[in-house]
Order: structure tokens, then C-alpha cells, then sequence
């Protein structure tokens, strides 16, 4: 059922997807096994063919996220976050230029520098959060892609979204937005100028670190096709239970992100007055350095805080192993709360500190995490 974009997103994350209204009809959408579908000659229409093609468990879930996006077209699922990039990537011309912020989610810039070696891409890697430099990298590039990330992956900068949208579309360029962070509850990149939308349904959609999945939203129609051509052709797509999983989490969203992201801004105000930090980054304080873009930008700051103890990396490891509360591992926007060293990572940017802790603040009690994190963080200065 096409959802009411009229709805605010707090609704339309319990409305969107949904079966039609009809007495004894369900109120969830069916998960549907099948890899065929009935048919002697090729659709005219929107008829199912084939599993790799389309398939009405995979529908709610676009419909739904096309819905929180504010696009005219349903989302497109894809089989992981990666998945979905590298579809996105797919609409950098052979020998065209991709202008991409140096801090994007580092597998995302592997991935770039992959179609760069392959495909003969000018890869020009920026600070996304400097509007001024940026344009001046979109300038003379030849069939160009801006790449916006924002907030970024992992040092939280925030981008001037609608400001660089416009200077690339000047240069006939097509900007595409990953949105995982920020979420469409906090950032709505198709209304500030980008084309094409992309999500790690696996974080903060799905919610419960049980799902791997990706989304690729875009609201222009030719767009949409070619990037449901690339998945029909390179199949990277997801199963019928993982897409009913994750519209499953889409439906506490709103209250997830509320949650988490006022305690995110709780423990960053109180960690930036503790003697043993060093810095904390978070786009709701006003110490960050585009706090007010993000105010102007967004609808909220988003569940994700980055910490640099003193005592460097040896502390921040320290802390990682101490905590007992938080969960030590990789990706975030689960209901547990996660915190990582990123340079841990081989093929994390030698920009990011040594030190730098990545906080992805969940659904806990507040001052459990509170409690936890200042335990570990003055066990890391004995």
C-alpha cells in the first residue's frame, strides 16, 4: 500500500508498507518464498517474473523507506550496505570524475578507489565540510558525481547539503547522499538537492544488529532505472526474510533515534568537561565546528559521538576492553550500545586519529552508560 507522504515521519514509519485495508487481511505484510513466479509471456506490466527481478516481500520495505526519503519512487533493496554503494558508484561514467569526501565510510572509499583503478575515474577526495574547497574540486570535472557524507564516517563533519547540491548540478553533476548516520528522521538529503539516497538498512533502519541489507532511494525515474538494471543484472539483493526483519525495525524508528540520540547528546556534554578527555565530537554541541549547519540542516544530531582520551590510542584501547555495558565491536545504529578504536582498521584514513573512539549510543538507560563509560575511561589513566 502507498504510503501518505503527508504523514510526518514519526508516522510513516508505522504506516508505510503496509497490506491494503480489507476485512480478515493482515496488518503486516507476508513473507513470500518463492523464486518463480506464474506467467507464459513476458509482463507488459508489473507483474512478478523472477526473484532477482522483484518480489512483494521486498516491496513494503522500499515502499517504506522511498516513503521516510519523501520520493516519488520506492526505495531499491539491495543484500548489504556495500551493495547498495557500489550501485550508486555504477552511475560514475567510464573516465568521469568522483569528488568524495576523505572521511566517507572507509569501505566506501575503497570501493571508489577500486572503480577508479578499473574504470578510469578521477577520484578527487575532499574535506566535505569545507563548502568553498569543494566547489572548487567540482570545478572543470568531467562527468561529474559529487559524493556528500554527512555527518561523516567516523569524524562527524557536517556538510552544507543543499549549498553543494546546487554548485554541482551548475557543473551537471549528480550528487549522491549517504544518509546512513543522520537517518530520514534527522536529515532529508532528496529535499536539499541530492539525487540519490543510500542507506545501510543494516544500521539504524533495521536496528537490531541482525541484518545486513542496503537501500538506494532516488526520486528522478530515469535514475531509478538504471539502478534497478544493476541490480537486476549484478543480483546483489537481499532475502524475503531479512527485508521483512528490517521493515520490522523500521517500525520503532522514531522511537529508537529519540532515544538514543538524546542520550548521545547527554554524554557528549558530559564528557566534554571531563579531565581525562582529550576532545568529543558531536554535531549537537555547540563546540563542533558546524553545529550551526547542523541545527539549520537537520531535525536531529544524530546517536553517534567520537571521543579522544588522553593517554592516546594505548587509553582508547584500554577503554574498549574495560567496558562492560557497552558492546566493543564494529558498525552501529543497533539498540546496544558499541564503541570502537577506528584505526584498528587497517584501510582506515591515516587522517583519523590513532585514538579516536567511535560511540554508537543505544537504547540503555542513560546513566548505565554513563556509569560504564566513566568507570573505563578513569581505569584507561591509572
Amino acid at each position: 500500500m502507498a504510503a501518505d507522504n503527508n504523514l510526518r515521519t514519526d508516522s510513516l514509519v508505522v504506516a508505510a508498507g503496509r497490506p491494503p485495508r480489507r476485512p480478515g487481511a493482515p496488518v503486516n505484510p507476508p513473507v513470500v518464498m518463492s523464486s518463480t513466479y506464474v506467467g507464459a509471456d513476458w509482463p507488459s506490466g508489473d507483474e512478478l517474473v523472477y526473484a532477482r527481478y522483484d518480489t512483494e516481500s521486498w516491496r513494503p520495505l522500499e515502499e517504506a523507506i522511498g516513503a521516510l526519503e519523501g520520493s516519488a519512487e520506492r526505495a531499491l533493496a539491495f543484500g548489504s550496505g556495500m551493495a547498495a554503494i557500489s550501485a550508486a558508484l555504477s552511475l560514475v561514467p567510464n573516465g568521469g570524475t568522483l569528488v568524495m569526501p576523505r572521511h566517507s565510510y572507509n569501505t566506501s572509499l575503497v570501493a571508489a578507489k577500486e572503480h577508479a583503478r578499473l574504470r578510469g575515474i578521477a577520484l578527487v577526495e575532499v574535506d566535505i565540510a569545507d563548502t568553498a574547497a569543494v566547489t572548487e574540486a567540482l570545478d572543470g570535472a568531467d562527468d561529474l558525481v559529487l559524493w556528500v557524507e554527512s555527518p561523516t564516517n567516523p569524524m562527524l563533519e557536517v556538510a552544507d547539503i543543499a549549498a553543494l547540491a546546487a554548485a554541482a548540478h551548475e557543473r551537471e553533476g549528480i550528487v549522491i547522499a549517504d544518509n546512513t548516520f543522520a537517518t530520514p528522521l534527522a536529515q532529508r538529503p532528496l529535499a536539499l538537492g541530492a539525487d540519490v539516497v543510500v542507506h545501510s538498512v543494516t544500521k539504524y533502519l533495521a536496528g537490531h544488529s541482525d541484518v545486513v541489507m542496503g537501500a538506494v532511494v532516488a526520486d528522478d525515474g530515469e535514475l531509478w532505472a538504471a539502478l534497478k538494471a544493476q541490480r537486476d543484472v549484478h543480483g546483489a539483493i537481499p532475502g524475503p526474510w531479512e527485508a521483512w526483519l528490517a521493515l520490522r525495525g523500521i517500525r520503532t524508528l522514531a522511537l529508537r533515534i529519540e532515544r538514543s540520540q538524546r542520550s548521545a547528546l547527554d554524554l557528549a556534554t558530559r564528557l566534554e568537561a571531563h579531565p581525562a578527555v582529550a576532545e568529543v565530537r558531536h554535531p549537537g554541541l555547540a563546540s563542533h565546528p558546524q553545529h550551526e549547519l547542523a541545527a539549520a540542516q537537520m531535525t536531529g544530531f544524530g546517536s553517534v559521538l567520537t571521543l579522544r582520551p588522553r593517554g592516546g590510542a594505548a587509553a582508547a584501547s584500554e577503554i574498549a576492553r574495560a567496558v562492560r555495558l557497552w558492546v566493543p565491536g564494529t558498525s552501529l545504529g543497533g539498540v546496544e550500545s558499541l564503541i570502537e578504536r577506528r584505526r584498528r582498521i587497517p584501510s582506515e584514513p591515516v587522517t583519523v586519529p590513532e585514538d579516536l573512539l567511535r560511540l554508537s549510543v543505544g537504547v540503555e538507560h542513560v546513566e548505565d552508560l554513563a556509569d560504564d563509560l566513566f568507570a573505563a575511561l578513569e581505569a584507561s589513566q591509572r
